[in-house]
């Protein structure tokens, strides 16, 4: 017998199902199995389980309406208490690579020393015009959509779905993405050479900033930049599996953004400090309570994957709490009262959107800057997930209706 059978409980903790689900999927022919040396236990084939994984568990026992997908990825992995990128802790690379750097790690699966992406003339060009031409009030979003839609015809390459092309497109697109959104404080110089973090931290505060609250920003990229298959992601997975071009993928990813529950979810934490500063904690909390069903329910707390806390929340808030440039006394004592009440109300901890909303509070940043981070970040994990399903079986992904007679 080979050494390297999995057990029913490794079976399900890859594929992310119960015991009991993955006995069901043997009876139905789904998974075959053979019998451990005792004669009673049950093996099964690595390889089988990760073809099932690859191609889409079975959806039996979910109620009608709703879609439960397990794909197998080698990008990222999150698990209680920890998220990982190609195998390293997310918040440990936080801690010592720029956001650009994890990019790449994400990407090629290699962590570079440095790194410098290009500006593309033509790209920054288009992106400028952008800028002026839209609607000041335009949010983020709506810009960084308005760009993907445009820049991708200066590409004509674009089409050629091989990795260093496609590398050399989201290395554009990232750098103009920036430079779609209205200036607010001045750079050094011209900004061309400028990291990520420095030039998106000029387009989200007026203020001047110290370099902790732009290192603060560049840890934000990084723990933001993917999250395995949410919402976005996956939407971008369904078209790079119809082979569309890469600005395509990411157009699909920023459609799901837009979203209030996913992308957005910040914002609406980012109003409720606001108003706890301008009035107190407890009633912001109350009115931001009323403003959710269920109530029970409260923006920028809880998550359905950590059950305790959200790495990424504690990393970011433990930054803002300890680092006196990044918050004033009276804003940390109000994070610090918020997260207790909030916590101590809804028996959640914080998760990342609080901890996005801590930030932007503290950085003076007007609403909508929540959702720049969020979806400049994600647009690194798009491009990744993009390369990683170009290697798969096109159009994999079709789903069945159940219909239901009118």
């Amino acid at each position: 017998m080979k050494r390297n059978l999995l057990t029913a409980g490794e079976v399900a903790t890859r594929l992310g199902v119960r015991l009991e689900t993955v006995y069901a999927y043997v009876s139905r022919g789904v998974l075959s199995r053979t019998l451990g040396p005792d004669g009673h236990t049950s093996r099964f084939a690595p390889a089988e389980v990760d073809e099932l994984a690859r191609r889409g568990r079975p959806r039996g026992g979910a109620r009608v309406g709703t879609v439960d997908v397990s794909l197998a990825t080698s990008i990222t992995r999150v698990e209680e208490g920890r998220l990982s990128y190609r195998g390293q802790s997310a918040t440990e690379l936080a801690t010592r690579a720029s956001f650009e750097q994890v990019a790449e790690l994400l990407w090629t699966g290699a962590l570079p020393d440095e790194v410098r992406w290009p500006v593309d003339k033509a790209a920054r060009k288009l992106a400028h015009a952008l800028r002026d031409v839209l609607p000041p009030a335009s949010s983020p979003l709506d810009r960084f959509a308005a760009l993907a839609a445009s820049l991708g015809p200066l590409f004509p390459l674009r089409v050629h779905l091989q990795p260093g092309t496609v590398l050399t497109h989201a290395r554009h697109l990232l750098v103009a993405l920036v430079d779609v959104l209205p200036e607010l404080a001045a750079l050094p110089g011209n900004g061309a050479d400028t990291a990520i973090a420095a030039r998106l931290h000029a387009r989200l505060s007026p203020r001047r900033p110290h370099r902790e609250q732009v290192r603060l920003l560049d840890v934000a990229l990084v723990l933001l930049a993917d999250h395995e298959l949410a919402t976005s992601t996956m939407a971008a997975r369904v078209a790079a599996s119809t082979r569309a071009d890469p600005f395509a993928v990411i157009l699909a990813g920023f459609g799901a953004l837009h979203g209030p529950l996913h992308g957005s979810a910040a914002l609406a934490t980012h109003r409720m400090l606001l108003d706890a500063e301008a009035t107190d904690v407890d009633s912001a909390l109350a009115r931001a309570l009323l403003a959710v069903a269920p109530p029970a329910k409260l923006p920028g707390f809880g998550h359905p994957v950590y059950r305790a806390a959200d790495p990424r929340a504690v990393a970011i808030l433990g930054e803002i709490a300890g680092r006196e440039q990044l918050a004033t006394r009276s804003q940390r004592a109000l994070l610090a009262r918020a997260q207790e009440t909030a916590s101590a109300a809804v028996g959640s901890p914080p998760n990342v959107d609080f901890a996005l909303a801590a930030l932007a509070y503290a950085g003076g940043m007007p609403l909508g800057a929540t959702a720049a981070i969020f979806a400049l970040a994600r647009t690194a994990g798009f491009i990744a997930h993009a390369l990683e399903e170009y290697q798969e079986t096109p159009l994999r992904f079709r789903a069945r209706a159940l219909y239901l007679a009118p």
